[in-house]
């Protein structure tokens, strides 16, 4: 009976619920964004940090890796230091460098990798194979577009320019082997990967026996802090940064997300919440009498409250159901946008979706429909029958 008489109210007044569908669907779609972006960012961050399996990364001294131009001395007697300890299962070190990259007319600059192909972690190969020997290169699709290049083609490198002599003071040409996509890159970043040595040289001395970053995987069961903190008491000229470190310090770079997502995330839910308690209150206030009538008949205080629970708690999950959709379609939407923030790898998602992130959202919203009618619900019930009746007549 109550809930043919919740269903009886809601068909009654058709304009009114579907209004309030759409705007609890809004306020759904919204809050599922909100709760995506507060997570999505870590859980993402994390899943390209150990892409490769390497679970922490040696940065110069007081920086994130290649957060500046900063490099590690020594780096030959550091990755020595590194093998020697049980835990170490491999180390990759890595070069960063602009080099200056010309075929026939074409000339553009793309990023470079020093790497050890047998080890690295910073790009996966596609077609070919992966640079080995000296003036062998892999370059990813947005260098070899640029270039009008395929696999086979010989291309010439340049780096070092030096603003005195006004050129550059490492020149070569070489191959390219492989087809290679970069993992930490930004979308539509031009790059390409050679041996380390080979970059080191092209560099100058200054870059002798130097490396951006290098990255260390553990075997499994290691404990991984505890490594962490025995290398950066080792080697002093590092900072030893972990997965879980690297997060850290990422999310206090980008806290303003988090931060945007909660206050967003409040709004909406209030929204929702005050959205269907005027309109419980407005249905209540209109349907005295015959909430008076009901109680006159022996209808229960309490299933008069369940039944104008229920109507707010059915707006609320259709709407809500209907807002999990609008707010997939619109978090794909805003992630394009975001995704576009300079220098942001490409496989950074903002807006990860995870069924645990609807069920949050859903459930908020299913809990503020049921809160919303609380008072109105009881309000109306609660108040006296031969009164309420009398005035309903003479209105």
């Amino acid at each position: 009976m109550i809930l043919t008489l919740a269903r009886a109210s809601l068909v009654r007044h058709r304009a009114r619920t579907l209004l309030a569908v759409v705007g609890v669907a809004i306020s759904a779609a919204m809050l599922l964004d909100m709760v995506m972006l507060a997570t999505g960012m870590r859980v993402s961050f994390r899943s390209l940090l150990l892409a490769q399996g390497f679970q922490i990364r040696l940065a110069p001294r007081g920086t994130l890796p290649f957060d500046t131009d900063a490099t590690i001395p020594g780096a030959a007697s550091i990755i020595a230091q590194l093998y020697a300890r049980p835990d170490v299962v491999a180390v990759s070190p890595v070069l960063g460098a602009q080099l200056h990259v010309e075929r026939g007319a074409a000339s553009v600059s793309a990023a470079a990798l020093g790497t050890l192909a047998r080890v690295q972690g910073d790009y996966k190969l596609l077609n070919g194979q992966a640079p080995v020997a000296e003036g062998d290169v892999a370059a990813n699709d947005a260098l070899l577009t640029a270039l009008g290049a395929t696999i086979g083609d010989t291309i010439r490198l340049a780096a070092g320019f030096d603003p005195q002599l006004r050129g550059f003071t490492g020149q070569r040409s070489v191959r390219i082997v492989g087809r290679a996509h970069f993992i930490y890159l930004a979308a539509g970043e031009r790059a390409l990967a050679l041996a380390l040595p080979s970059l080191q040289a092209m560099e100058g001395p200054s870059q002798k026996d130097r490396v951006s970053l290098i990255m260390v995987r553990l075997r499994d069961g290691s404990n991984i802090e505890a490594a962490r903190e025995a290398i950066d008491r080792q080697i002093p000229v590092v900072s030893a940064i972990s997965t879980t470190t690297a997060i850290e310090q990422v999310e206090q770079r980008l806290s303003y997300f988090s931060q945007l997502a909660f206050i967003l995330g409040t709004v909406s839910l209030g929204v929702g919440f005050l959205l269907v308690t005027t309109l419980v209150t407005v249905s209540v206030n209109e349907r005295l009498g015959e909430i008076a009538v009901m109680r006159a008949i022996g209808l229960r205080r309490l299933r008069i409250v369940e039944q104008i629970l229920i109507e707010g708690t059915v707006i609320m999950i259709v709407g809500a159901s209907a807002g999990l959709g609008l707010g997939l379609i619109t978090a794909r939407y805003l992630n394009s946008i975001l995704a576009a923030f300079p220098g942001l790898p490409e496989a950074i998602d903002f807006f990860l979706f995870q069924p645990r992130d609807a069920w949050i959202a859903l459930g908020l919203l299913a809990g503020s429909g049921i809160l919303a009618g609380v008072y109105p619900a009881w309000r109306g019930a609660s108040l006296p029958i031969a009164s309420t009746l009398r005035e309903e007549a003479i209105a």
